[in-house]
């Protein structure tokens, strides 16, 4: 009877909550705290179960896991990562914690640990956010990933240095875990892409990084990370985070139902979480500066900023961990701040062109290496987003055109086409400074192949605004964004899908041709 009134309650307020434009798990926060109150004024018994406790730990360890499936220290060995996530880090602590023990009257302590769970942001709606505006490996995306990683390896060091559980001896034997990565790599090659891959990451997140950590008096939480970390660099680590992604979520869904029913919010819960949200503008900020201080542009550290301006379901996992009395107001905390940074994310491009320049006057003279401004020099075409369109394309008008040359935001990639021989520069079609900047003197035709469409018609708008005049095409999946994009500027925006069909239909008349006539 408890599994079936958690299903539907989480159900049904993940799906009002997601119809208005916010993360489901909101809703199923929502969902806890609707149990409570229907046990506080009816019969229904309402409590947490040792099967809830275990499901909820299970989501936290595939969370971990996946997140070490990212953990390429390339990601977080720079300046801007490390830097702006350490002093944000300490700047945040030092600031709140003196007000939390004040005005809250708690022991130092506490007060600490508080300041510690709200300086951490929120990995699972930052990569839902960026994941579905395809901004993971832009610049600001993958600074903004770099920062979260860190954040969580403070977490893990503070769930373990307030756990107070002494490691055994054998302990020891996780020094040796490299040693393993050429056999995971092989288990991960014969594991295929169905069912068994996604049981070799249940294997190696709950059995051997959760269960094995734990009876080795080490962290259960941090064999998950490890265990992803060491599988990072694999090439199919992505699709084994993919992989894992619903069973992931679906587990953390019992994460969120549990910290709701263990009571409804009282009038403090509440006047602290809304204190919490009154200060997310300010946490905003402080990413914003700090990371114009490492020579970002304004652009990518608004950008940045935004994503990671709320609170973290971490903070609630470090809560369960050394604070269980204030996993309820830090999970209100955590709903406003979703609230907030949401929709605000969404938005977040239209945002900067709308106060860009209001913002670039702070950027400082020196510009981050991946952040140069550049010249197109002679090129005659330029094709925007070097992704499977992009490059099919640019390889078409290569055959004809000799001075042509691809744009993409993701540096890795722009060095990958290079080595192929293409010419491509990193550049970001979406940054206001970037078209302030740029010198385009020889420049006839631009195809804007990027995947979102905010990007497109950013593009197109700058394009025109920079005084461009010729010609403009896009694709796009839908109707309603081709009239947008032309509306921005741009002369064709051709639907993908009806264009492939075409294609395909132009073959079987070629086809169909030859064979006429030779009957």
């Amino acid at each position: 009877m408890s599994e079936a009134l958690w299903i539907s309650f989480a159900f049904t307020l993940g799906l009002m909550v997601k119809s208005i434009g916010l993360p489901p798990l909101v809703g199923y926060l929502a969902a806890g705290f609707a149990l409570s109150g229907l046990a506080s004024f009816t019969p229904v018994t309402v409590e947490n179960t040792a099967f809830l406790d275990h499901v909820a730990h299970l989501g936290v360890l595939l969370l971990l896991f996946t997140v070490g499936l990212k953990l390429k220290l390339r990601s977080i060995f720079s300046p801007e990562v490390i830097g702006g996530g350490l002093l944000h880090f300490v700047i945040t602590t030092v600031l709140i914690a003196p007000g939390i023990l004040l005005i809250l009257a708690t022991d130092w302590q506490t007060a600490l640990l508080l300041a510690i769970a709200l300086s951490f942001s929120s990995t699972v709606l930052a990569a839902k956010v960026l994941e579905s505006k395809r901004e993971l490996r832009a610049f600001h995306g993958r600074v903004a990933i770099g920062i979260l990683i860190v954040q969580d390896l403070i977490a893990l060091v503070v769930m373990s240095i307030t756990s107070g559980e002494a490691p055994s001896p054998w302990s020891l034997l996780v020094f040796g875990l490299p040693l393993l990565r050429p056999l995971l790599y092989r288990l991960l090659d014969a594991s295929g892409h169905d069912e068994l891959l996604v049981l070799l990451g249940l294997l190696l997140a709950l059995v051997l990084g959760g269960i094995g950590f734990d009876a080795l008096g080490l962290s259960s939480e941090l064999g998950a990370l490890i265990f992803g970390a060491m599988l990072a660099n694999h090439p199919r680590a992505v699709e084994l985070s993919r992989s894992l992604w619903s069973v992931k979520e679906m587990f953390l869904v019992a994460f969120f139902l549990q910290i709701g029913i263990g009571g409804l919010p009282d009038q403090n819960a509440l006047i602290f979480a809304l204190v919490a949200a009154l200060l997310l503008p300010l946490k905003g900020a402080l990413f914003f500066f700090l990371l114009l201080a490492f020579r970002l542009r304004a652009r990518s550290s608004f950008l940045t900023a935004l994503s990671l301006g709320n609170y973290s379901e971490f903070g609630l996992i470090v809560a369960s961990v050394a604070l269980p009395e204030w996993l309820i107001p830090l999970a209100i905390a955590l709903s406003l701040s979703f609230v907030i940074s949401a929709p605000v994310n969404r938005i977040s491009h239209t945002l900067y062109e709308r106060y860009s320049r209001r913002l670039t006057p702070y950027e400082g003279r020196r510009r981050h290496p991946d952040e140069q401004p550049i010249s197109l020099g002679d090129t005659r075409i330029l094709v925007m987003g070097m992704g499977r369109t992009g490059s099919a394309a640019y390889d078409r008008l290569a055959e004809e055109e000799a001075n042509i040359m691809g744009l993409d935001s993701d540096p890795a990639k722009a060095r990958m086409h290079l080595k192929a021989g293409r010419n491509v520069v990193f550049a970001d079609a979406e940054d206001t400074t970037f078209w302030a900047d740029v010198k385009m003197p020889n420049l006839k035709a631009v195809v804007l192949a990027m995947s979102d469409i905010e990007g497109k018609v950013i593009a197109a708008r700058q394009l025109r605004h920079k005084g461009f005049n010729g010609y403009i095409i896009a694709h796009t999946m839908f109707a309603d964004e081709a009239a947008l994009i032309k509306e921005a500027g741009a002369n064709e925006a051709y639907l993908t899908m009806n264009e492939t069909g075409v294609a395909l239909a132009s073959h079987i008349d070629d086809y169909m041709s030859r064979n006429h006539r030779t009957h």
